[in-house]
Protein backbone atom coordinates (compact mmCIF):
# COMPACT_ATOMS: atom_id res chain seq x y z
CA UNK A 1 0.00 0.00 0.00
CA UNK A 2 0.88 3.10 -1.02
CA UNK A 3 0.24 6.20 0.78
CA UNK A 4 1.01 10.04 -0.99
CA UNK A 5 0.93 13.14 1.25
CA UNK A 6 -0.04 16.18 0.39
CA UNK A 7 3.03 17.72 1.50
CA UNK A 8 6.85 17.76 1.46
CA UNK A 9 7.27 19.10 4.52
CA UNK A 10 9.61 16.83 6.02
CA UNK A 11 9.07 17.26 9.92
CA UNK A 12 4.82 16.46 8.67
CA UNK A 13 6.18 13.22 6.61
CA UNK A 14 8.53 12.30 9.87
CA UNK A 15 5.74 12.91 11.81
CA UNK A 16 3.39 10.10 10.01
CA UNK A 17 5.56 7.82 9.10
CA UNK A 18 6.63 7.45 13.02
CA UNK A 19 2.85 7.09 13.77
CA UNK A 20 2.05 4.56 10.83
CA UNK A 21 5.32 2.76 11.43
CA UNK A 22 3.96 -0.51 12.63
CA UNK A 23 1.88 -0.63 9.11
CA UNK A 24 3.05 -2.00 5.88
CA UNK A 25 2.42 1.06 4.25
CA UNK A 26 5.12 3.47 1.82
CA UNK A 27 4.95 6.57 2.89
CA UNK A 28 5.24 9.55 0.15
CA UNK A 29 5.63 12.92 -0.26
CA UNK A 30 3.70 14.66 -3.24
CA UNK A 31 6.74 15.56 -5.24
CA UNK A 32 7.65 11.30 -5.30
CA UNK A 33 4.83 11.47 -7.53
CA UNK A 34 4.98 14.20 -9.92
CA UNK A 35 2.40 16.63 -8.01
CA UNK A 36 5.27 19.30 -6.87
CA UNK A 37 2.27 22.15 -7.25
CA UNK A 38 0.77 24.25 -4.46
CA UNK A 39 -2.91 24.29 -3.98
CA UNK A 40 -4.67 27.76 -3.05
CA UNK A 41 -6.35 27.28 0.02
CA UNK A 42 -9.25 29.27 -0.65
CA UNK A 43 -12.19 27.02 1.19
CA UNK A 44 -14.52 28.06 4.33
CA UNK A 45 -13.84 25.30 6.40
CA UNK A 46 -10.85 22.97 7.56
CA UNK A 47 -12.00 20.45 6.27
CA UNK A 48 -12.80 22.44 2.86
CA UNK A 49 -8.64 23.36 2.25
CA UNK A 50 -8.09 19.10 3.16
CA UNK A 51 -10.20 18.10 0.33
CA UNK A 52 -8.69 20.37 -1.88
CA UNK A 53 -5.66 19.30 -1.49
CA UNK A 54 -5.82 16.26 -1.31
CA UNK A 55 -8.46 16.29 -4.53
CA UNK A 56 -5.55 18.06 -6.52
CA UNK A 57 -3.28 14.70 -5.85
CA UNK A 58 -6.32 12.16 -6.02
CA UNK A 59 -6.76 13.31 -9.60
CA UNK A 60 -3.11 12.86 -10.64
CA UNK A 61 -2.34 9.09 -8.60
CA UNK A 62 -4.39 5.93 -8.19
CA UNK A 63 -2.78 5.89 -4.73
CA UNK A 64 -4.35 6.35 -1.03
CA UNK A 65 -3.98 10.28 -0.91
CA UNK A 66 -4.03 12.11 2.69
CA UNK A 67 -4.16 15.83 2.77
CA UNK A 68 -4.94 18.06 6.25
CA UNK A 69 -5.97 21.55 7.56
CA UNK A 70 -5.07 22.72 11.24
CA UNK A 71 -6.53 25.52 12.82
CA UNK A 72 -7.00 27.31 16.01
CA UNK A 73 -10.13 28.22 17.74
CA UNK A 74 -11.28 30.91 20.55
CA UNK A 75 -14.38 30.16 21.67
CA UNK A 76 -14.53 34.39 22.94
CA UNK A 77 -13.52 35.37 19.34
CA UNK A 78 -16.14 33.50 17.84
CA UNK A 79 -13.96 30.66 16.50
CA UNK A 80 -11.55 33.26 15.30
CA UNK A 81 -8.42 32.92 13.58
CA UNK A 82 -9.88 29.17 13.06
CA UNK A 83 -9.56 28.98 9.47
CA UNK A 84 -7.31 31.54 9.14
CA UNK A 85 -5.37 30.71 11.54
CA UNK A 86 -1.67 30.95 9.73
CA UNK A 87 -2.40 34.35 8.21
CA UNK A 88 -4.26 36.15 11.01
CA UNK A 89 -2.32 38.91 11.45
CA UNK A 90 -2.81 38.95 6.98
CA UNK A 91 0.61 37.25 6.68
CA UNK A 92 2.18 34.06 7.20
CA UNK A 93 4.33 35.17 10.47
CA UNK A 94 3.81 33.29 13.88
CA UNK A 95 4.85 35.91 16.43
CA UNK A 96 2.74 38.74 14.66
CA UNK A 97 0.19 35.74 14.43
CA UNK A 98 0.00 35.78 18.71
CA UNK A 99 0.30 39.16 18.82
CA UNK A 100 -2.63 39.59 17.56
CA UNK A 101 -4.56 37.14 19.08
CA UNK A 102 -2.97 38.27 22.62
CA UNK A 103 -4.09 41.58 22.30
CA UNK A 104 -7.43 40.39 20.64
CA UNK A 105 -8.03 38.91 23.91
CA UNK A 106 -6.76 41.06 26.30
CA UNK A 107 -10.05 42.33 27.58
CA UNK A 108 -11.55 38.63 27.58
CA UNK A 109 -12.27 36.63 30.29
CA UNK A 110 -13.39 33.50 28.73
CA UNK A 111 -10.12 32.65 27.32
CA UNK A 112 -11.14 29.18 26.04
CA UNK A 113 -9.92 27.45 22.95
CA UNK A 114 -9.27 24.31 20.85
CA UNK A 115 -6.90 23.20 17.91
CA UNK A 116 -8.50 20.99 15.30
CA UNK A 117 -6.96 18.96 12.75
CA UNK A 118 -9.03 18.07 9.53
CA UNK A 119 -7.86 15.26 8.05
CA UNK A 120 -8.82 14.00 4.22
CA UNK A 121 -8.13 10.79 2.92
CA UNK A 122 -9.31 9.83 -0.33
CA UNK A 123 -8.80 5.95 -1.22
CA UNK A 124 -8.17 4.56 -4.59
CA UNK A 125 -11.48 4.00 -5.57
CA UNK A 126 -11.87 7.97 -5.12
CA UNK A 127 -14.00 7.32 -1.93
CA UNK A 128 -13.65 10.52 0.53
CA UNK A 129 -12.78 9.59 4.18
CA UNK A 130 -12.84 12.59 7.02
CA UNK A 131 -11.04 12.38 10.09
CA UNK A 132 -10.99 15.10 12.72
CA UNK A 133 -8.80 15.61 15.58
CA UNK A 134 -9.63 17.98 18.41
CA UNK A 135 -7.16 19.22 21.61
CA UNK A 136 -8.63 21.51 24.03
CA UNK A 137 -7.43 24.27 26.25
CA UNK A 138 -6.69 27.90 26.99
CA UNK A 139 -4.54 30.49 25.68
CA UNK A 140 -2.24 32.31 28.33
CA UNK A 141 -1.90 36.03 28.96
CA UNK A 142 2.10 35.87 27.70
CA UNK A 143 4.62 33.13 26.11
CA UNK A 144 6.00 30.71 27.22
CA UNK A 145 8.55 27.83 25.99
CA UNK A 146 10.86 27.63 23.06
CA UNK A 147 9.52 24.71 21.76
CA UNK A 148 7.33 24.29 18.91
CA UNK A 149 5.63 26.34 16.24
CA UNK A 150 2.65 28.84 15.61
CA UNK A 151 0.15 29.77 18.88
CA UNK A 152 2.22 26.67 20.94
CA UNK A 153 4.06 29.34 22.98
CA UNK A 154 0.22 30.84 24.40
CA UNK A 155 -1.81 27.29 24.29
CA UNK A 156 -2.34 25.21 27.63
CA UNK A 157 -3.86 22.44 26.73
CA UNK A 158 -6.33 21.32 29.23
CA UNK A 159 -5.47 19.19 32.57
CA UNK A 160 -1.89 20.65 31.88
CA UNK A 161 0.12 23.19 33.28
CA UNK A 162 2.60 23.60 30.90
CA UNK A 163 2.19 25.25 26.73
CA UNK A 164 2.66 23.27 24.20
CA UNK A 165 5.62 25.08 23.51
CA UNK A 166 6.87 23.67 27.14
CA UNK A 167 6.28 20.08 26.45
CA UNK A 168 8.90 18.16 24.57
CA UNK A 169 7.66 16.63 21.21
CA UNK A 170 6.41 13.29 23.02
CA UNK A 171 4.47 15.25 25.30
CA UNK A 172 2.79 17.13 22.85
CA UNK A 173 2.14 14.03 20.17
CA UNK A 174 0.99 12.57 22.69
CA UNK A 175 -2.48 14.90 23.16
CA UNK A 176 -2.16 17.23 20.30
CA UNK A 177 -5.11 17.49 17.57
CA UNK A 178 -2.77 16.44 14.79
CA UNK A 179 -1.87 13.33 16.71
CA UNK A 180 -5.61 12.38 17.93
CA UNK A 181 -6.39 12.59 14.32
CA UNK A 182 -3.21 10.49 13.16
CA UNK A 183 -4.29 7.73 15.36
CA UNK A 184 -8.09 7.73 13.87
CA UNK A 185 -6.05 7.53 10.66
CA UNK A 186 -4.18 4.42 11.87
CA UNK A 187 -7.20 2.41 12.67
CA UNK A 188 -9.22 3.08 9.35
CA UNK A 189 -6.16 2.07 7.17
CA UNK A 190 -5.31 -0.86 9.90
CA UNK A 191 -9.12 -1.74 8.74
CA UNK A 192 -8.54 -1.35 5.30
CA UNK A 193 -5.36 -3.57 4.81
Amino acid sequence: MKLVLSTDNKNKIKEIKDVLKDLDIEILGKSDVGCDFEVEENGDTLYDNALLKAQAIADKTDFYVLADDTGLFVNSLGGDPGVHSARYASEHNDKLNREKLLKNLSDSEDRSAYFKTELVLIDPDKNIIPIEGICEGNIIEEERGDNGFGYDSIFMPLGYDKTFAEMTLDEKNKISHRSRALQKLKIKLTKIK
